[in-house]
């Protein structure tokens, strides 16, 4: 059984910087997907970045693009998501979620079909 267990949410300014992890477990392939999506108080939810295990090929949302960095270690098994000069509309619940990927296609397509982690909450204050 595949878990997702998330860590490093909390309260930060406008401008700040946070990291994110997701320690991942009981995958049965070295290639899958494994990423982060949001969702705001009153919005939809958002996927704002991937990565790809198998060849570190990346995905980011143009909402966070140039201030979010996604990485992995392998020998941990963790997913890290570096967020920095955070703004308020950063605030949301974040999500780890991940799924194995098919031949051909990007993280992209896969990271939000079948696991998700529970989600800490990021507040970012004006």
């Amino acid at each position: 059984e595949v878990q997702l267990v998330e860590s490093g949410g909390g309260l930060v300014q406008a401008g700040g910087s946070l990291r994110l992890s997701c320690a991942a477990s009981g995958f049965t392939s070295d290639d899958y997907a494994i990423g982060w999506f949001r969702q705001a108080p009153g919005k939809e939810r958002e996927g704002i970045s991937c990565i790809r295990s198998s060849d570190g090929s990346t995905y980011y949302a143009e909402s966070v693009k140039g201030r979010f960095t996604i990485s992995s270690d392998n020998a941990k098994s963790t997913v890290y998501l570096q967020m920095n000069s955070l703004k308020p509309g950063d605030t949301a619940v974040y999500y780890c979620t991940a799924g194995p990927m098919s031949v051909g296609g990007t993280c992209r397509s896969y990271y939000g079909l079948d696991y998700w982690g529970k989600g800490p909450l990021v507040t970012v204050s004006s």
